[in-house]
C-alpha cells in the first residue's frame, strides 16, 4: 500500500524535482483513480496561463513536417518516437504538457513522461481546437475564460 501511495505522489507531482523516479506501469494503473483520471489532463486556457507564468512546457509531440507546417509559438518540438531518447532536453521541475491535433499521441506521451518521473498532462483540447479557440468568433468566449483563469492566479 505504501507503494501504492508513493507512486501517487510522484504521479501529481509531490515529488522533490531533482529525486524523479521511474514507475512501473503495472504500480500506475494500480494507484489509478478519478483524481488521476482529472490530473492528467489539461484545457487551452489553463495551459495557456502556466505557460505565460513559466510553470510549463509545451512539448509538441508531432512529426517535423507536421510542427514545419503550423506550431504553437511557444512550444518546442520532440516527435514522439523520439522522445526517448531527448529526456534529457525536458525540465524535471516543470510541468510538462504534450500536445498533438487531437490527444492521441500526446497521452501517449504523457504516459511514458509519467512512467519516467516527470509530472506531466496532455493537452485534452488537442492542437486543432486550440486554434479555434484562437480565431473568429471563438476568439472572444476564449479569452473571457482566460483573463478568468489569470484573475484567479
Amino acid at each position: 500500500m505504501k507503494k501504492i501511495l508513493m507512486a501517487i505522489c510522484l504521479i501529481v507531482g509531490f515529488a522533490n524535482a531533482d529525486e524523479l523516479k521511474k514507475v512501473s506501469f503495472e504500480e500506475y494503473l494500480g494507484a489509478f483513480d478519478y483524481e488521476e483520471r482529472s490530473n492528467m489532463k489539461i484545457r487551452t486556457p489553463d495551459m495557456l496561463v502556466m505557460l505565460e507564468e513559466g510553470e510549463a512546457i509545451l512539448v509538441d509531440i508531432r512529426f517535423p513536417d507536421e510542427y514545419e507546417a503550423w506550431h504553437i509559438g511557444t512550444s518546442i518540438n520532440i516527435p514522439l518516437n523520439e522522445l526517448p531518447k531527448r529526456l534529457n532536453e525536458l525540465p524535471k521541475d516543470k510541468l510538462i504538457i504534450t500536445a498533438c491535433p487531437h490527444n492521441d499521441r500526446s497521452n501517449m506521451a504523457r504516459m511514458f513522461l509519467t512512467l519516467n518521473g516527470y509530472n506531466a498532462k496532455y493537452l485534452s483540447d488537442g492542437l486543432l481546437k486550440t486554434a479555434d479557440f484562437l480565431r473568429g468568433d471563438n476568439a472572444k468566449e476564449f479569452l473571457e475564460e482566460y483573463r478568468a483563469k489569470r484573475s484567479q492566479k
